[in-house]
């Protein structure tokens, strides 16, 4: 308890009076062992304590007996969720000191937690996925008057980037947003379409000529689900007029992947451009623009799939936000469980085995 204490020591009790029976870090363990185990509500939350008594009463004192599923409930729609951000910051430190390789950034929406009766549209949170690390790294929530593009910058700000690589798609692709990941001392690989005027095109003229002076690497090819990828990466740094043209913040190389997939039924072909503030390899762009795949892959997919994200139904006050940060910290604690199991699995072996359990807390 411990290092959790630690994590959690700045968070404001929003309760009053009566309410706080039950302490609020005591609450917020409980209801992270829920998760790990594989529960997904407050419901399943007041459920666990009541099946695991006697394993939380080995390091918990539940002076005042086990919450109900109100009481979880209360509590997060209640909490500040920056305040709560800000505690998940501190968590992140107990598995990584600093972000390293590549960072991507991307959205994902909570399609559930819209709520019909008051208006208000599905949780948007933003996140930034460590894609050497397998880490959450930090996330935000989009407002209803605002957008990625907004949340992102307040998302950079959290991270330390000195010496990362920063990628996103399309929409994320702005002055703004490279400006300041050069002034935090990383770099960027943003995927460029025609969000920026003539920029787009005047890309896609220089690289698709022949008589450009570029550098182009071998070819990589994959098979997987039944179809072959092969993905052809180019590089070229030599912009000197583009750039006096577009005068991109930082801007130092361009790049462009064509990637063909060839599957049972049709072979389709599809070419991206990318902006980028330091000079590479066209080896090293490919597997940084793969990379940054993992978001989806590792994150958005696992959430959805694993844990059944897109199907969690809290819509009110802070609930969605802060049951999204509470999800993202149980995933970083499994992805640094390094026994070669699926995250799955593990959850399942936690929900069996109370040794299981503890030893995933152990590394909190």
């Amino acid at each position: 308890m411990d290092g959790f204490r630690a994590c959690f020591a700045e968070l404001e009790d929003p309760r009053v009076g009566n309410a706080r029976r039950h302490d609020l870090q005591e609450l917020m363990l409980i209801a992270l062992c829920t998760v790990l185990c594989g529960g997904e509500s407050c419901v399943d939350m007041a459920d666990f304590a009541l099946e695991k008594e006697d394993f939380l009463r080995e390091f918990l004192p539940l002076a005042n007996g086990l919450p109900s599923h109100d009481t979880f409930s209360r509590v997060f729609r209640m909490l500040e969720p920056e305040q709560f951000g800000r505690c998940f910051q501190e968590f992140m430190g107990r598995f990584a000191e600093a972000a390293q390789g590549v960072i991507a950034i991307d959205g994902k929406v909570l399609r559930r937690s819209f709520d019909s009766a008051s208006a208000k549209s599905a949780l948007h949170m933003v996140s930034a996925w460590g894609c050497e690390q397998r880490l959450v790294l930090g996330q935000i929530a989009t407002d209803a008057k605002s957008n990625e593009i907004t949340a992102v910058p307040k998302l950079l700000a959290m991270l330390s980037l000195q010496g990362c690589i920063v990628t996103a798609d399309a929409l994320n692709c702005q002055r703004a947003i490279a400006s300041q990941i050069v002034d935090q001392g990383g770099d960027y690989a943003l995927a460029l379409k025609g969000n920026q005027g003539t920029l787009h095109d005047d890309v896609r003229r220089f690289l698709d000529d022949p008589k450009a002076e570029k550098s182009t690497a071998e070819p990589v090819i994959e098979g997987d689900h039944g179809r072959i990828e092969t993905r052809v990466a180019t590089v070229s740094s030599t912009i000197d007029r583009l750039q006096e043209q577009h005068q991109w913040p930082g801007l130092n190389a361009i790049g462009k992947i064509v990637r063909t997939r060839e599957g049972k039924s049709k072979t389709t072909t599809e070419t991206a451009y990318y902006l980028l503030s330091a000079t590479m390899t066209p080896e090293r762009f490919g597997e940084v623009v793969r990379a940054h795949w993992g978001v989806e892959n590792s994150l958005h997919w696992v959430l959805d799939v694993t844990m059944n994200e897109d199907q969690a139904r809290n819509r009110l006050d802070n609930g969605p936000n802060n049951l999204a940060v509470l999800r993202h910290m149980a995933l970083n604690i499994l992805n640094a469980e390094k026994s070669k199991i699926s995250k799955r699995r593990k959850i399942k072996r936690a929900g069996w085995s109370n040794a299981f359990l503890a030893n995933l807390l152990a590394q909190i």
